[in-house]
């Protein structure tokens, strides 16, 4: 179950958006008083309402916007418990303090904005003891593994327990607290108005999540990124694994460098059974696998990781992605279309290494070239290719360009890592930036009447191949093509 918590300014804005919600199938709505501006009229919010409410009313240190006193705010929760609310949300100082009355449940809460403290088995121990129907526990993660610690006190309490980590971190036990037993979750009306860190929009929930199919019996899979928030996976994954009826959701982890192997530690006892893998992750992840495949070991970088119990096996499907994108263009050009062509990659990061290695076993002339003389070296030496310092790129008459960087992606999407002069019409041009697919260096090429290869190529082949690693069967590709697509806004081009 989802809840969906509003706070507007106005009752009849709240009323208006507690009716729209209910009428696309919330089953829980949250109503925070403190958002309104003005005296609060409690018989006119809980009129005629279409779905079960909760009456909350939060402090500015507890995260909510009422100023006034302490007693007028308690006058309030006290009258919509009169009034018949379904639940009244107390938080746990005020909670001894607001007795039992009619039909209306209590909800005790706890909100930490600070941190998810060691002792939080104590805090519900606590809490437990003051006449609750729902614990409801919520933190500030600064680690992955605060969000097993809450679901597993979920999992493990006697009581009904809403418990979930806020900020970016905590996305996955927002939402993966059902499938530890919370009864549960929030959600917030629309993206745009958060009333907490990391909430997420009913409309996302819903529509990618399925967050109400998640069950015990869901497989979860899922992009580790830092930061994460701009991934577009989870909108595609999800796409396709909904088109194929399967029974798995695929969630957004943002988990630091240094914080790696602790949380794929936590991955079986989180129900994880497959990860894609990307920045910074796709070199780091290599020493926690216990299997490693041809490609990924020859690459020295894994973007994609398979469970089977305890066991994780890691597989590079970027540099295929790379290849097969680069072929589909000279499909034409006979059995070794590549062999001899001078190559110029901008980038050495781990997407540098997955298209180096494909073009070095395709026989194309490889030249390197990134803003790190270290790590260009290194990458040349490892794949035995040239290289040239980042400052003389464009003197380096290459048939084809290859940018692995970041330089285009939204949000600065103004910015081109080679200049429109140095193009030539005969190069093919190849950027793996996907968001947006039309970046500025692609619009160059295009003017310049190249042929090119989007990001969007690109990372749409290598989540297929994903998709076979994750489930054993054929992706539904014009599925995952059109999801993003329709999300970068790249249909009109």
């Amino acid at each position: 179950m989802i809840c969906v918590s509003i706070g507007r300014g106005r009752h009849r804005s709240m009323i208006a958006e507690a009716r729209h919600v209910a009428e696309q199938g919330a089953d829980l709505v949250e109503l925070r008083l403190d958002y309104i501006r003005r005296a609060v009229n409690i018989k006119r919010l809980l009129a005629n309402r279409r779905c079960p409410i909760i009456a909350t009313c939060r402090r500015e240190d507890d995260g909510g916007k009422w100023n006034a006193s302490d007693t007028d705010r308690m006058t309030l929760l006290r009258q919509a418990i009169a009034e018949g609310v379904d639940y009244v949300d107390l938080e746990e100082d005020v909670a001894g303090q607001i007795p039992r009355y009619g039909k209306t449940k209590r909800i005790v809460s706890y909100h930490n904005f600070v941190e998810t403290p060691e002792d939080v088995q104590s805090i519900h121990d606590r809490m437990v003891k003051l006449d609750p129907d729902i614990v409801k526990i919520a933190t500030l993660a600064h680690h992955p593994h605060d969000n097993l610690r809450l679901l597993q006190l979920i999992e493990n309490s006697k009581v009904p327990t809403v418990a979930f980590c806020m900020g970016e971190q905590g996305v996955l036990s927002r939402l993966l607290s059902g499938r530890f037993g919370a009864p549960f979750t929030y959600a917030t009306f629309h993206e745009e108005r958060a009333l907490a860190p990391g909430q997420l929009s009913y409309r996302q929930m819903t529509e990618m999540y399925r967050y109400t199919d998640i069950s015990k019996s869901t497989a979860v899979y899922g992009v580790v990124a830092d930061p994460v928030g701009h991934s577009l996976s989870p909108i595609i994954h999800n796409a396709a694994f909904r088109d194929s009826e399967l029974d798995m959701v695929y969630i957004p982890f943002r988990v630091p460098l240094d914080e790696l192997g602790s949380f794929l530690g936590d991955c079986p006892d989180l129900g994880i059974k497959g990860l894609s893998i990307t920045i910074p992750h796709k070199e780091e992840v290599m020493q926690f696998l216990d299997q490693v495949d041809t490609d990924a070991a020859t690459i020295g970088a894994c973007n994609t990781a398979v469970f089977d119990g305890e066991q994780i096996s890691g597989y590079n499907t970027d540099h295929q992605a790379a290849v097969d994108s680069l072929l589909r263009t000279h499909s034409k050009s006979g059995t070794t279309p590549l062999k001899g062509k001078t190559s110029l990659i901008l980038g050495s990061g781990g997407a540098a290494k997955s298209v180096a290695y494909g073009l070095t076993q395709l026989g194309s002339d490889v030249v390197i070239t990134s803003r790190n003389e270290e790590r260009t070296m290194a990458l040349a030496e490892r794949f035995n290719c040239r290289t040239v310092p980042w400052e003389e790129r464009q003197k380096i008459r290459a048939g084809i360009l290859i940018n692995t960087t970041p330089i285009g992606m939204h949000p600065k999407v103004d910015e081109s890592p080679y200049e429109k002069r140095h193009i030539d019409r005969g190069m093919v041009v190849f950027d793996t930036v996907y968001n947006p697919e039309q970046t500025l260096l692609i619009k160059y090429a295009r003017e310049q009447n190249c042929r090119v290869i989007t990001g969007v190529d690109m990372f749409i082949r290598q989540a297929e191949l994903q998709f076979r690693h994750f489930t054993g069967q054929e992706a539904p590709k014009e599925v995952m093509r059109n999801q993003l697509k329709r999300s970068t806004g790249a249909a009109r081009y």
